[in-house]
């Protein structure tokens, strides 16, 4: 399904919003949006269209990928990067062709008073150097009307092909695709294997990605806005303040500045735009490391599922569902789902009649299974998230994973009778 296709059936099925009034990008149109998850479609910012929460929440986001929310971690963990990917000559990504960039013309958003400037939240790098390619979203914040400047965040992939094409003197030819299929959107945000990003989204979809090759070499999706050129190898630049995921600022640092060449659009092009700190910003931070804790406590234990929840910043917070078999499988599980996702703070295990996407189901089972002297295990002094502002400067925090499983053997103290009878 198409990016314009999906916004189409979010119209049919009445779950989109559409505002007419005449919206400026700065600060105006967040606003509007600011508490909600529902997909809004806004007609006017500047003259053109921003559509924002698309895949704002769970159930928005297994719409795309055609499952539900309960079987989505499911069907994401079943699906290898094995797709097929084919380079076409043609997009419709190419209808318009700007022949000045001014990015002040693209209606890019502020979205809240402390930015550091208007912010590119949806845009996906296509980067490549020396045969190896990736795609994944990066923060860009816009400082002329043909500069920004991205977060490229240290030994990910884009900062790595970035270095080393700084350190052979050599600028990184670049895209950034906005608008594109929230399937494919996904896609980029999930850990695959190095330059896989495109092959996995084709196995979601099941379908071909077509790419279109661009001037500077590198091959895109089509998309509804493309921007194409280079980040300097030498030229740092402030970037920040943002609003990172847990609603907190994150400061400003030094990062590269990077340079449009050229900018392309369909015609009546729709500008893709992510709250920060909102339902978009947490399902494509969230969800992709939900299959990978299903496959890690996978390894130790008889898991069902797992969800990132929406309190802990679809983040730093997880629920892990397991069928008990013995008496250490929620130690084991705790351990496995921190070993699969670095970044998470707090864990707690549950068993598999408990509703792990309700909370008050969650917070039963704490009340009702789990004893702090014999159920609870402190990780002091370890690597955190740097999002997480209780971090200490060096990084560190305190973890703890929460066992709120039945005691094995005594069962019939804790299930909770049925209302059905034999």
């Amino acid at each position: 399904m198409s990016f314009r296709n999906f916004i189409q059936q979010l119209k049919s099925d009445r779950l989109l919003t559409e505002i007419d009034d005449k919206l400026s990008p700065g600060l105006e149109v967040s606003r509007q949006v600011m508490d909600s998850s529902n997909p809004v479609l806004f007609n006017n910012v500047m003259g053109d269209k921003v559509v924002m929460n698309i895949i704002a929440n769970r159930q928005l986001m297994a719409k795309a990928l055609g499952t539900t929310q309960q079987d989505m971690v499911h069907y994401l963990a079943g699906i290898e990067p094995n797709g097929e990917v084919v380079q076409v000559d043609h997009s419709p990504s190419q209808e318009v062709i700007e022949d000045e960039v001014d990015l002040t013309k693209i209606p890019i958003l502020t979205y809240f008073p402390q930015d550091g400037g208007p912010y590119i939240t949806a845009g996906v790098v296509v980067s490549e150097y020396d045969g190896t390619y990736n795609a994944s979203i990066h923060r860009l914040m816009v400082t002329g009307k043909d500069t920004m400047v991205g977060r490229l965040v240290e030994n990910r992939h884009t900062y790595n092909l970035h270095k080393a094409a700084s350190q052979a003197g050599e600028p990184l030819p670049i895209a950034i695709v906005i608008g594109i299929d929230p399937v494919l959107l996904l896609a980029t945000t999930t850990r695959v294997p190095d330059a896989l990003e495109f092959q996995y989204a084709s196995a979601l979809l099941d379908r071909p990605i077509e790419l279109f090759q661009l001037e500077n070499g590198i091959k895109v999706p089509h998309a509804e806005w493309v921007l194409e050129g280079y980040i300097d190898p030498h030229t740092r630049v402030d970037e920040g303040p943002f609003v990172d995921i847990t609603g907190t600022l994150d400061f400003i640092r030094q990062e590269p500045q990077i340079r449009i060449t050229k900018v392309m659009h369909r015609n009546d092009p729709i500008y893709h735009a992510i709250m920060p700190a909102g339902g978009e910003h947490k399902m494509l931070m969230g969800v992709p490391y939900e299959p990978l804790i299903l496959k890690e406590v996978g390894k130790v234990c008889d898991v069902r599922n797992a969800v990132l929840t929406e309190g802990g910043c679809s983040y730093l917070h997880a629920i892990v569902q397991i069928h008990s078999n013995n008496e250490d499988d929620g130690r084991k599980a705790i351990d496995a789902a921190f070993a699969a996702h670095r970044s998470l703070k707090h864990v707690v295990v549950v068993d598999d009649d408990i509703d792990i996407f309700n909370s008050s189901d969650v917070e039963y089972a704490i009340a009702t299974r789990f004893r702090a002297d014999r159920d609870l295990i402190v990780y002091p002094d370890v690597r955190g998230s740097s999002l997480d502002p209780m971090c200490t400067p060096n990084g560190n925090t305190t973890k703890m994973g929460l066992d709120a499983t039945m005691i094995l053997g005594e069962e019939d103290k804790f299930r909770r009778p049925s209302m059905l009878e034999d």
